[in-house]
């Protein structure tokens, strides 16, 4: 999704209203392709319910009670119908509500997200200034070798490859879950997630190390640089009060556009290490054609990737002045 800057004459409040009100047709647009596209997928969800005992007429009723003998315009009718009630149906794999499962496994996920973009941040900036103030030396090479290497890791091989070392073999670290059983603190569940961070940020480390390097070794051939240096200014102040400012608006523009990755990649991470989030629990529905939980769990990843470019446009006001600067 491209950023959309605000217009001169249109206040924040005026900006960002207008912004939530995109949310409704692009989610319903989503909503209506992957309805259709899910109920169009070979499958069918009856036959997991069905004994060989069972005649023609009692596969139909089971049919009708899962309300999928309707036509699919009347099947997204009626389910759209129940969402505008807060209403994502029932799982048809264990008959609970979609929506409060979804909140039992979105902490997990939004802790998991929040974490690697954390750690994306501030491991991808410290990198790439350390990067840049060694233009074409050592350890600028050295730094540039693994940001390659970041960008091109698989995250299902590179899982699997720190489950092998630093948990069979090392016994570091655990290999699955968030918790141990019977250990409730908070130092237990670090550990637990330190592998599934490490795999879902390697690669937004090496895109951020990147563009960081590139946007401070550009800025550092500015006049206004050579400006602060005459007036007494170190070179770790100008760095850190002046250039570092400019270099983050590229830094929101890749944060922006990485929001589906880290999306798509926690459904990844979390079937590898058995994270207890979205991600295990929407692969569970898939191969069970739960499809009330299929369409829940897409709609809630997709309006968080809508809020989440939403999130990075508001970043752009507040870090670039001629953005804040409106009528």
């Amino acid at each position: 999704m491209g950023k959309q800057r605000c217009p001169e004459g249109v206040t924040v409040k005026k900006y960002l209203s207008r912004r939530l009100l995109q949310l409704i047709p692009m989610l319903l647009f989503i909503s209506v392709v992957s309805f259709a596209l899910i109920r169009l997928a070979p499958g069918d969800p009856v036959l997991s319910f069905v004994t060989p005992n069972m005649s023609p007429e009692d596969v139909e009723r089971i049919r009708a009670s899962m309300g999928l003998d309707q036509s699919l315009v009347q099947q997204y009718t009626y389910w759209l119908k129940n969402v505008m009630t807060g209403n994502f149906g029932y799982s048809l794999l264990n008959h609970r509500p979609v929506l409060d499962q979804i909140a039992e496994r979105i902490p997990a996920t939004l802790g998991l997200m929040g974490a690697s973009l954390v750690i994306s941040l501030v491991i991808g900036i410290a990198l790439g200034l350390i990067s840049a103030l060694n233009k074409n030396r050592l350890i600028d090479r050295v730094l540039s070798l693994l940001s390659y290497i970041g960008i091109s890791l698989p995250g299902l091989w590179f899982g699997m490859i720190l489950i092998y070392i630093f948990s069979l073999k090392l016994h570091w670290l655990p290999s699955m879950g968030m918790r141990t059983i019977g250990v409730s603190s908070i130092g237990d569940v670090i550990l637990h997630g330190i592998m599934p961070c490490l795999v879902l940020s390697i690669s937004n480390i090496a895109v951020f190390m990147r563009y960081i390097r590139s946007s401070t070794i550009s800025q550092l051939e500015e006049d206004y640089v050579q400006i602060q240096y005459a007036f007494g200014s170190t070179r770790t102040t100008v760095l850190l009060r002046h250039v570092l400012r400019n270099v983050l608006l590229p830094v929101i523009t890749i944060l922006g556009l990485s929001v589906p990755e880290i999306i798509t990649g926690a459904f990844i991470v979390e079937s590898i290490f058995s994270w207890p989030g979205m991600g295990s629990l929407g692969i569970n529905a898939v191969f069970s054609l739960d499809y009330p939980m299929i369409m829940g769990i897409t709609m809630m990843s997709s309006f968080l990737l809508i809020f989440g470019n939403l999130l990075a446009d508001v970043l752009y006001g507040v870090v670039d002045p001629r953005i804040k600067a409106m009528r």
